[in-house]
């Protein structure tokens, strides 16, 4: 099992990751946010693989923290529905904005983390 410190750490980075990706950015007047995700995902295909790349990384210290088989494939699947929906043209990024799978993995990770830790305490 991963050290107490390294699944802090491994929870900042995924959020860290999240609002790089999902919510940097609002629109004036509005609360719509988005973040590089969708900026990047501009570049047709290119983009939205760079930020599929990245959105890797909290689910490798889900990997590193012995995360169930689960939760690693929901967080894989997250990733690849954004990047599906990011290469539609014209319409990505609006897409891209909006399911923001890198606030969904970053979620997953911290309740898992929680859940391990309130059990752990429990015994």
């Amino acid at each position: 099992m991963a050290s107490s410190e390294a699944t802090e750490r491994a929870v900042r980075d995924a959020g860290r990751v999240a609002r790089l990706m999902d919510t940097r950015f609002r629109v004036p007047g509005t609360e719509f946010r988005f973040g590089y995700d969708a900026v990047i995902g501009i570049v047709p295909g290119i983009g939205d693989t760079l930020t599929t790349v990245i959105g890797l990384v909290p689910v490798l210290a889900a990997i590193r923290g012995k995360a169930p088989p689960g939760l690693v494939a929901r967080m894989l699947w997250n990733l690849f529905v954004d990047w599906l929906l990011g290469i539609i043209p014209i319409i990505g990024f609006v897409l891209d904005s909006t399911y923001k799978a890198h606030t969904k993995n970053a979620t997953l990770l911290d309740e898992w983390i929680s859940r391990r830790a309130a059990t752990t305490h429990a015994l």
